[in-house]
């Protein structure tokens, strides 16, 4: 067999810092390249094959991974907060990290990370590249309500953004000026085109070949709809990458960490490592779930009694990551099971 070699790979914007090694430890090469597919190539070609490749996950990684894949033998992506020897090393510089990666993955000590595919990640950019639409318009929406209050324009809060509502008030309210009438239908003009592309880029997702089955086979637990489904789809990838309902849980951000010394066990808030994607969506959909879900409303009032309403939400979107995880993985429709009926057999 031909030997193996191993490559640490340290990614940033502008340059890539490199190390190569073989099985035994002995250093072969070192250095660093432009961050460019032309300067990959060439570099490729220098190297000793066959041999595999580590990086850290970073933003800029997705691109070098799709570029390199085709020539490793094997290629990982390293879980940064996993790698506690590189963030606390006393010396520390590009060349040190790449070295280090390397040393990971040729003693098979890499605490490698989920990469999802090349189309799942191409469609989750366009879903998170939606999110921030709705953000962006949410704060126009706040900016019209605000130039309004500045001069002093009585309005009704409900009705403001409604088209038939905003015309009139800028035509009959006389405490509206022309340079205020002209923010403000800047602002109405922003948000009716955010509104029209954020439309457009759901129905692409909703009705792509890859994820329309499964979004279907989602939405049919009670108070998913579309955005949680796509959501839990494009950010969950494989969900066979879960072995339990519970690791779902946890990817979700729906669980505190646990810290144990002895006989002591603290459970502490809420845990930072997590989607937050999938969690702020996920908790929003078990806000709205009560009342799409006579099963759901009870564990919700069931959790109030015990504790309080956040920790019922929390409850709540947890039985939601339980459903989506079993539809998910059965392939098949979510089936409300009559109580009474189940009770009797």
């Amino acid at each position: 067999m031909e030997p193996m070699y191993y490559i640490g790979l340290d990614v940033h914007k502008r340059k890539i810092s490199y190390c190569v090694k073989d099985a035994s430890g002995q250093l072969h090469s070192e250095g660093s390249l432009p961050a460019a597919r032309f300067d990959l190539d060439c570099w490729m070609k220098t190297l000793p094959r066959p041999w595999s490749a580590a990086m850290e996950a970073t933003m800029f990684t997705g691109w070098i991974y799709d570029h390199l894949k085709p020539h490793a033998a094997a290629l990982k992506v390293a879980h940064p907060l996993m790698l506690r020897a590189i963030a606390a090393a006393k010396k520390k510089n590009d060349r040190i990290d790449a070295n280090k990666i390397c040393d990971c993955l040729r003693c098979d000590f890499l605490p490698e990370c989920y990469r999802a595919s090349t189309a799942i990640r191409e469609r989750r950019r366009t879903l998170r590249y939606r999110n921030l639409l709705m953000r962006q318009m949410v704060q126009m929406k706040i900016k019209t309500g605000s130039l309004l209050m500045e001069a002093g324009v009585s309005y009704n809060k409900e009705r403001l953004h409604k088209a038939a509502y905003f015309r009139e008030l800028l035509a009959t309210n006389p405490d509206i000026d022309d340079s205020l009438r002209s923010l403000l239908r800047q602002c109405r003009e922003m948000v009716v085109r955010l509104s029209k592309t954020e439309n457009a880029l759901i129905y692409s997702l909703q009705h792509d070949r890859l994820l329309a089955e499964r979004v279907e086979r989602l939405m049919s637990i009670p108070a998913i709809g579309p955005i949680t489904a796509l959501t839990w789809a494009l950010e969950i990838g494989d969900v066979q990458r879960f072995s339990s309902a519970k690791k779902a849980v946890s990817y979700c951000g729906l669980c505190g960490a646990e810290k144990s010394s002895g006989s002591t066990v603290r459970r502490t808030p809420l845990s930072k490592q997590r989607n937050k994607h999938l969690q702020t969506t996920l908790i929003e959909a078990a806000k709205m779930a009560p009342r799409y879900s006579p099963s759901l409303a009870r564990l919700y009032d069931r959790e109030k009694q015990r504790s309080n309403a956040n920790r019922a939400t929390l409850a709540v979107a947890r039985k939601l990551v339980a459903y989506l995880v079993a539809v998910d993985r059965g392939k098949t429709h979510f089936l409300v099971r009559d109580r009474e009926s189940s009770v009797a057999a």
